[in-house]
């Protein structure tokens, strides 16, 4: 028989004290029902409310970090355990809530059957669930148009961060993940890097707790310096390529 691969799946916490037990119970319910060869990594970005010491209550591993490295440096540090330990496939889920693990065998799937190297929960194939804000979904189509430019990509959901990678993608995040707006950013990394991108439909919820960083008043700001993130890595990566 071939061995189950064997899976990690990181949750990036930051003051998500509200959501972060639901979070992980509802991960190792789908992991028992499924039969999942999978564990599941926390990773604690310094919150300042009581998300450590529910999370050191929780039957899972976790990392603390010992300051805020925002999302993208809470991912890379739990992309390079991933690496470390040997796992298959590393997967993200946001540690609000807004990621149903019951549709985690959804985003899995093309992984376990080689479709893809990377893949990507989306919001915005079946258009059910929660659709974020109108602001956000602006942005969101305008990093579809700046993807197809860049590497000719159609990624309909390009900020999502429900994610699974194999382990060619574990070993490029490994070594490098972009630091502060990662999703969107990471999108251009992957193309370049001649990786397989599939999105597969996924109901999400609204976040059970706390805010979103990314609002109306910041839409504008965020599309300018998401754009320079992108466009920088295209160059960079690009002349790397051509050497």
């Amino acid at each position: 028989m071939t061995p189950q691969p064997h899976i990690l799946v990181i949750v990036p916490c930051y003051n998500e004290q509200g959501a972060i037990a639901s979070v992980v119970n509802e991960l190792i319910a789908v992991r028992d029902r499924e039969r999942y060869a999978l564990d599941i990594l926390v990773v604690n970005d310094c919150s300042t409310d009581n998300s450590l010491s529910i999370i050191r209550s929780l039957p899972c591993s976790y990392l603390n970090l010992p300051v805020n490295l925002g999302i993208g440096g809470a991912m890379h540090s739990g992309y390079r355990y991933a690496y470390q330990n040997g796992y298959d496939i590393a997967v993200q889920m946001d540690g609000d809530g807004q990621h149903p693990a019951n549709e985690l065998p959804a985003v899995l799937r093309p992984i376990f059957q080689q479709e893809a190297d990377v893949a990507i929960g989306s919001r915005f194939i079946s258009h059910e669930g929660f659709q974020s804000s109108f602001s956000r979904r602006l942005g969101i189509q305008y990093f579809r148009w700046l993807n197809q430019l860049l590497i000719g990509e159609t990624v309909h959901d390009s900020t999502s961060g429900f994610r699974a990678f194999n382990r060619r993608t574990i070993d490029i995040v490994n070594r490098y993940y972009p630091d502060e707006y990662p999703e969107p950013e990471s999108i251009v990394q992957f193309g370049l890097q001649g990786l397989r991108i599939k999105e597969v439909p996924v109901r999400m919820r609204n976040r059970e707790e706390g805010v979103s960083s990314i609002n109306t008043s910041r839409a504008l700001y965020y599309m300018l310096k998401v754009s320079l993130g992108i466009i920088f890595m295209y160059f960079r990566l690009n002349n790397k390529r051509h050497r």
